[in-house]
């Protein structure tokens, strides 16, 4: 099985009429024989539980004959770097100890979260950041704090062991 880089597209214009549909098009065109499409979206301040489904229903409209998962990050991406903050602690200049906030999904603001508490004088940038602590961040404290890292979990091994 091959997996595609991601393709960034504003999350504006992924949920706009057409949007989702046609990232789902241009995704399908770099499958070749069996494989899904998984689409990753923050919310924001949209209810996952409704957004989600929405988009799926769309997605599955333009191409039902594919594998298709719609997973959407509580609030942000950035939520599920909170969840497991604590292994992240002394890396990217954050302060160490690093303990995560009650409710990471909860918080409007990770970027900011995570710039507050970075040690070096730096603020957190996605550009710069973020790839670096997806590689680092400990995923069972993601599934354990945060639901939607779960869904995401369990939406990727579905996909890719075909269940």
């Amino acid at each position: 099985m091959r997996i595609s880089p991601p393709r960034r597209v504003p999350r504006s214009r992924l949920v706009a009429r057409g949007g989702v549909e046609n990232a789902v098009l241009q995704a399908s065109y770099q499958l070749t024989g069996a494989g899904g499409i998984l689409l990753l979206i923050d919310s924001d301040d949209d209810c996952p539980a409704t957004l989600g489904p929405e988009l799926l229903r769309r997605a599955c409209e333009a191409r039902g004959d594919r594998e298709i998962s719609v997973v959407l990050a509580c609030r942000e991406f950035e939520a599920w770097f909170l969840a497991a903050a604590e292994s992240l602690s002394g890396h990217r200049g954050l302060a160490d100890p690093l303990l995560p906030p009650p409710d990471p999904e909860g918080i409007r603001g990770a970027k900011e979260w995570l710039s507050a508490r970075k040690s070096d004088g730096t603020r957190y940038r996605e550009t710069v950041d973020q790839a670096a602590l997806a590689a680092l961040f400990d995923l069972e404290q993601a599934r354990k704090a945060a639901p939607s890292f779960d869904k995401f979990w369990r939406d990727v091994e579905r996909l890719l062991l075909g269940r």
